[in-house]
């Protein structure tokens, strides 16, 4: 098959995982919180984009290489953690990683994945980022982060927006239970999905592996949504920064202060994202924040972002809006669970090509040329 005449968008592969992920894994996959009116706020938001053509320009050799916290990459976008990312497809931390791996793309496990920082060590090469939702126990924070270094994580990336647990309606509709159990409504659910119940017999059910190693009888590993965690403070970062020698991210900001803040503390970079519409319903999209933390940390300091992207162009628009990196996390689970590693090799296809076009359309050779590259500033609109 032909993979680009047959499924030449991200929202083709997302179409053929919906068909192939059952219903309650699909619904924690795809939903928000409360009406998810945050999601699709992040979309509209981007939808708002307009960028700049340009014309005369000759021929336009694109060169997506892409330069961040001293490393460099050949895209400027990577894979966002996602928490219990084996539970979408068994092995998708392994195939993302190995991808990354190969592609020279930075790789995101979260503390929550279904896979451990150990799975993923001989897949990773030199591309990992280990986004931390910091255990209660100091020790077992203090384990935990030695344990991703040894693993040969080089980037730690704390989550900033999660005080405290989100309602996920749409997933308690789903009928998923943290840590996963296998309920007769949730059986019927995978034999629907023989592919996917194939997949979970030969691995086994989902859990979070990361953490079982501080599991006891009266504190199962839980996903962070229940489990007790330490609510990120100015104290736990000071902890953080003496615990890590490499770049330290604070992830979920989206307010102008709060980014100024963190990099006054000395934070390497500021991720600006709206998580995944998965926290706060009430949250902006998070390209509308992105212009605005931009506006206030200046134009040299790094911003990463995440929020709906969907397309190549989408890609553009953050960096036209100030994003000096972009990070995808469903659409990649969407190739996976649709082809497994072909499927992870098409959105890189997806992407690069469309970023390419974009960036010939713009007459620009470099990733970062399309920063304020946006039509309401010719228009006299902003």
């Amino acid at each position: 098959m032909d993979l680009d005449l047959a499924y030449p968008t991200l929202s083709d592969l997302r179409a053929r995982a919906k068909r192939r992920i059952p219903h309650f894994a699909w619904e924690y996959l795809d939903s928000g919180t409360g009406a998810d009116g945050a999601i699709r706020r992040s979309r509209a938001a981007l939808d708002d984009v307009l960028l700049a053509p340009a014309v005369l320009k000759g021929r336009t050799v694109p060169d997506l290489a892409t330069t961040l916290l001293g490393r460099s990459y050949s895209r400027p976008w990577g894979v966002s953690p996602v928490g219990m990312t084996g539970l979408f497809w068994p092995g998708a931390e392994v195939t993302l990683a190995q991808h990354c791996a190969a592609r020279n793309l930075p790789f995101g496990l979260s503390t929550v994945a279904a896979a451990s920082v150990e799975d993923v060590a001989p897949h990773l090469g030199d591309q990992g980022w280990f986004q931390l939702y910091p255990p209660r126990d100091p020790e077992h924070c203090e384990d935990l982060l030695k344990r991703a270094k040894d693993a040969g994580f080089h980037t730690l990336v704390l989550t900033v927006d999660v005080p405290g647990p989100s309602r996920r309606e749409r997933q308690r509709r789903g009928g998923l239970t943290t840590p996963p159990r296998i309920t007769p409504r949730l059986f019927l659910q995978s034999v629907l999905r023989p592919h996917w119940a194939v997949a979970v017999a030969r691995a086994g059910t989902p859990s979070v592996r990361g953490l079982a190693k501080y599991a006891s009888p009266h504190e199962p590993a839980r996903h962070v949504g229940l489990a007790p965690h330490a609510a990120p403070d100015r104290d736990l970062l000071k902890r953080l920064r003496d615990m890590w020698d490499g770049p330290v991210v604070a992830k979920g900001v989206l307010v102008p202060g709060d980014a100024v803040m963190l990099r006054d503390l000395g934070v390497d970079a500021v991720w600006v994202s709206n998580h995944g519409g998965r926290q706060f319903d009430g949250a902006p999209g998070s390209a509308a924040a992105l212009p605005l933390v931009r506006a206030a940390v200046g134009p040299d300091y790094p911003l990463i972002f995440d929020g709906a992207v969907e397309s190549g162009l989408d890609v553009l628009r953050a960096i036209a809006l100030g994003a000096d990196f972009v990070m995808l996390g469903r659409p990649w689970l969407w190739g996976v669970a649709s082809f497994g590693a072909r499927g992870a090799a098409h959105v890189t296809h997806i992407l690069t090509e469309d970023v390419t076009s974009g960036m010939i359309q713009m007459g620009i050779s470099r990733p970062e040329e399309a920063r304020g590259r946006l039509w309401d500033d010719y228009a006299g609109r902003r």
